[in-house]
């Protein structure tokens, strides 16, 4: 492609709108024009600065909501940043006084419990987070279930999911957190959700509703598909694969087959 502007069609330009890929960037000799270089790097900032930023329940929650939900804080068994980022596997764990605050504070066998876990991007657990926290709450309620109370989970792995679990058995559990920032954006998070989950469940044993964020799963629509999936696995008595979302093909074949 020439260092030269380009005329695009009218189709190609509608694209481009859509998508915050670098497609069709042009080029300086072999290397990005000084302009894409620039935001690559600024990205790329952005990126590591959302992984190795640190919640604040005040500031990124509110008091408002703070007190409105009793939300609180709790830790893994990694103590640092640092040691989460090398050892995921004490992510998954929480640490022992923390299993002690969650058994103290929270009310066991919610119908729908949501824990907060940083992840990698405490960026996007600050922007999305709070919000759909409301949504979901709001839900729960116009629906008749019981809400557990929601916490925060500092250096927080998916994994944990199967601890919680065993320690308040709800019948179904709403993990938000931080996705792995790429070049597009910094503030995406994702909902991971498990029917009565266990010590031993994997990955086989979550649904997942990923990429909410300003340009990609709006919080509106993110907080539909959590209740929407978790009506679901209260019907069928399970998650994870097999079951879809409604409509989905993954619904029309596999999950049907599989239902009694």
């Amino acid at each position: 492609m020439s260092d030269c502007p380009l005329s695009l069609p009218d189709g190609v330009e509608r694209a481009l709108a859509r998508t915050p890929a670098r497609v069709l960037v042009g080029r300086a000799g072999p290397a990005y024009r000084t302009a894409t270089a620039l935001q690559l790097r600024a990205d790329h900032a952005a990126a590591r600065d959302a992984v190795h930023a640190e919640i604040d329940l005040t500031r990124d929650f509110g008091s408002e909501r703070i007190e409105r939900f009793g939300l609180f804080e709790v830790r893994t068994r990694a103590d640092s940043k640092a040691v989460y980022l090398r050892r995921p596997d004490l992510g998954r764990r929480l640490a022992p006084d923390s299993s002690e605050a969650m058994r103290a504070n929270c009310p066991a066998g919610a119908d729908l419990q949501v824990v907060v876990g940083d992840g990698l991007s405490a960026t996007a657990v600050a922007t999305q987070a709070p919000g759909l926290i409301d949504r979901l709450h709001a839900a729960a309620e116009a629906r008749g279930w019981s809400f557990g109370r929601p916490f925060l989970v500092r250096y927080c792995r998916v994994g944990v999911l199967n601890e919680v679990g065993d320690l308040l058995a709800p019948d179904v559990l709403v993990l938000l957190i931080g996705e792995r920032p790429g070049l597009a954006t910094a503030e995406s998070l994702s909902a991971y959700l498990a029917y009565r989950p266990r010590t031993g469940h994997t990955d086989a044993d979550r649904n997942l509703v990923s990429n909410i964020h300003g340009r990609g799963v709006n919080p509106d629509e993110a907080a539909q598909r959590i209740l929407a999936l978790a009506e679901r696995f209260r019907e069928v008595g399970r998650s994870g694969v097999g079951i879809g979302e409604r409509g989905s093909r993954a619904l029309q074949t596999s999950e049907r087959s599989a239902l009694p």
